[in-house]
């Protein structure tokens, strides 16, 4: 079937019959078909975070990319923000950080170099802190500003983390607050408050490099970070593994940014929550038993959300004492149930 040697089968790329519901790249690819290489250890046909390629039977890559427009007006913050944001998917699969390409589109003629620069001054902050090696990247003319990473990392291959594979008898630890949409919405409403507004960039500009590394030391089941489709849309990802087992989360557990409900009480809620509603509530239970607001917390789509991991219960307690006294605010915020493929939400 392939020139290629070990090329055994073909792949055909079914975004459009995803059970969790296609995204635009699923839709895009769907239909289309690739040769099945036997290196490739993990895809986006999982809703993985990351891609692992297997180099050696001790070492596999990791590759990642993500960008998006502004979403803080300091251009230093938003360049630190968006690479912690791309390093993030390597520290959800459990991998170190070691290059990382830049992706840069902005209008030449209207938005200054001192912006531009002082964007990746702050992205090469984060990847300093990482101790991942910029080495390159390709900028473009644009509309409007976007910057991002395409990040590479490494890990064992018979050691990274999926996003599905948790089973029975886990807890469920999450490593950051959730409702960083919302305020950012409201900033751009005009209404943020001065205290939501710094818990919110310092969330954002936090890297998960600390609690993945410390994670490592337990036998984490799944994992994945808190990005676009919101706590209750990559719940339902860790949920979908086969044969699987579903999730119950505690709404008064889940850790949530200050103010947060009296900006969704306005409105103020972006509109990726209502397509994350959209694509994936049918999954979840309970809903009808909180009130809307909550809904749209749980649904709001995060930037440089923290990780979501599963682990073994009684290895719960000592991962949640390592986390808390390095300063990184974990909090156990449900368990897994025998209830394949479904999130449970519980007051």
């Amino acid at each position: 079937m392939s020139d290629h040697p070990g090329l055994t089968a073909y792949t055909r790329f079914s975004g459009c019959g995803a059970k969790l519901g296609p995204g635009l790249l699923d839709e895009a690819l769907c239909g289309l078909s690739q040769p099945n290489y036997p290196d490739v250890l993990a895809d986006f046909s999982g809703a993985e975070d990351a891609g692992i390629v297997r180099i050696t039977p001790d070492l596999a890559l990791v590759q990642t990319v993500d960008f998006f427009p502004p979403i803080v007006d300091d251009p230093f913050l938003f360049g630190r923000i968006a690479a912690a944001n791309a390093l993030s998917d390597v520290y959800a699969m459990g991998g170190r950080a070691i290059s990382a390409l830049a992706l840069l589109s902005y209008p030449v003629e209207k938005l200054k170099l001192d912006s531009i620069r002082a964007m990746m001054e702050g992205g090469l902050d984060a990847l300093i802190e990482a101790g991942c090696a910029l080495v390159g990247g390709h900028s473009i003319d644009d509309l409007e500003p976007k910057l991002g990473y395409a990040v590479t990392g490494l890990v064992h291959p018979e050691r990274f983390w999926r996003n599905d594979s948790a089973g029975p008898g886990c807890g469920l630890i999450l490593t950051k607050p959730i409702g960083t949409g919302l305020v950012n919405t409201a900033l751009r409403g005009g209404v943020a408050t001065a205290a939501s507004l710094k818990a919110a960039e310092e969330s954002m500009r936090t890297l998960n490099r600390r609690a993945s590394e410390l994670l490592r030391s337990f036998a984490v089941a799944a994992c994945t970070d808190i990005t676009g489709f919101g706590l209750a849309g990559h719940a339902c990802e860790m949920a979908a593994g086969e044969p699987g087992v579903g999730l119950r989360i505690s709404l008064s557990a889940v850790p949530k940014l200050c103010d947060i409900e009296r900006y969704a009480a306005m409105g103020l809620v972006p509109e990726g929550t209502w397509r994350n509603r959209s694509g994936r509530a049918r999954f979840v239970d309970g809903l009808d038993a909180i009130d809307p607001v909550s809904v749209d917390i749980l649904f709001d789509p995060q930037t440089s959300g923290g990780l979501l991991a599963a682990l073994p219960r009684d290895e719960v307690k000592p991962a949640l004492a390592a986390l808390r006294d390095a300063g990184i605010p974990a909090a156990l915020i449900g368990e897994t149930v025998d209830r394949p493929g479904r999130v449970e939400i519980v007051a």
